[in-house]
């Protein structure tokens, strides 16, 4: 069955074209299906037969939730989404000032294997695709009852890994005719791959790239991220200036201050030099913990900053949100499916 949400209006065109239906009805089915339509006969402005013939050929994906928890600290809202395989996933809504921000997963389970983060638990069990990556927005906005303006692509899973499903995401989120997301409200979040880096910035996309480097120097990011042992530091520096140097888009390093681990005087003078004469943003995370994890968060994050701050270097501290539901970073895990799931009960 074809999987139509995650086809472009064009594409839609030249599908319903070779049915022998006019081009114009693409656009009707695109507005149904980014409405939040669960079915066919529910999009009453097109004729039955070409109803049946979707029926026939095609499948619409909607996840159910499975579980839903709204912290009590900040009102921020985590999803378990079932999917229609019965994998799970998980979703957050934050709020801010400026806008509610819709933190979504790329993948089922991660296979980056990071120290800190709760996500690569069970390694990965594959993609999503683009229709399940855009029901996250879209259905979270609708149970949520709260207009999304912001989405950030941190959540379970690497993007880069799952280039091409991400980018036709964007493609569609980003559509006038559907929700209609702006690039600049769009963060990516990568644990630098390179060569990824490298073919997305060849897309000049205006979103905003966040690189998950959580230290300056191989010897410890190596030891927390497996990914850096076929890198390294170096090279993937090297390919940030290269995304700057297309795009013009100045990234955002993500930096989880973790004890006796990244937070030493030595390794903010390191960062600091790495940075040095290429527009950065580094976001400091006080480490959220994982209970499988032995590394605790650090004490030292103003001291931290401080030191980074004195070298000319632009630093935020993130806030937590979520943090009693395990909504924060590095907590997103996929759940396994219980019986008692679905009626609420987990």
């Amino acid at each position: 069955m074809t999987d139509i949400k995650s086809m472009t209006q064009p594409e839609l065109a030249a599908w319903l074209k070779e049915r022998g239906e006019p081009a114009f009805r693409a656009k009707q089915l695109f507005l149904w299906l980014h409405r939040g339509a669960g079915s066919f006969d529910e999009m009453t402005n097109l004729s039955k037969s070409l109803r049946e013939k979707l029926a026939a050929e095609c499948r619409i994906t909607r996840p159910q939730v499975a579980r839903k928890q709204v912290s009590a600290l900040d009102g921020t809202i985590k999803y378990l989404w079932q999917l229609q395989d019965g994998n799970c996933i998980e979703t957050v809504l934050m709020r801010y000032h400026h806008g509610n921000t819709v933190c979504i997963s790329s993948q089922v389970g991660c296979r980056m294997g990071c120290a800190f983060c709760a996500s690569t638990l069970g390694g990965k069990v594959r993609d999503l695709t683009p229709s399940e990556m855009l029901d996250q927005v879209l259905f979270t906005q609708l149970d949520s009852g709260l207009p999304i303006s912001n989405i950030v692509l941190m959540g379970i899973g690497e993007p880069l890994d799952n280039f091409d499903t991400v980018l036709r995401f964007l493609e569609l989120v980003n559509h006038p005719d559907g929700l209609n997301i702006g690039m600049r409200h769009i963060s990516l979040s990568t644990c630098g791959l390179v060569d990824k880096i490298d073919k997305l910035a060849q897309h000049r996309l205006q979103l905003t790239l966040s690189v998950s480097l959580h230290a300056p120097d191989d010897e410890t990011r190596s030891r927390i991220m497996p990914v850096n042992r076929g890198i390294g530091v170096e090279r993937l520096f090297a390919a940030c200036r290269r995304y700057f140097e297309v795009t013009g888009r100045r990234i955002s390093y993500e930096y989880a201050m973790i004890d006796g681990v990244n937070d030493s005087d030595r390794q903010a003078d390191l960062l600091a030099a790495h940075l040095k004469g290429t527009p950065g943003h580094v976001n400091l995370i006080p480490l959220n913990e994982v209970k499988e994890s032995p590394l605790r968060p650090s004490r030292r994050v103003a001291e931290f900053q401080k030191r980074l701050e004195r070298q000319g270097v632009t630093v935020t501290v993130r806030r937590k949100l979520g943090g009693d539901i395990d909504a924060s970073c590095g907590q997103l895990r996929r759940k396994a499916m219980k019986e008692d799931t679905l009626d609420g009960r987990a």
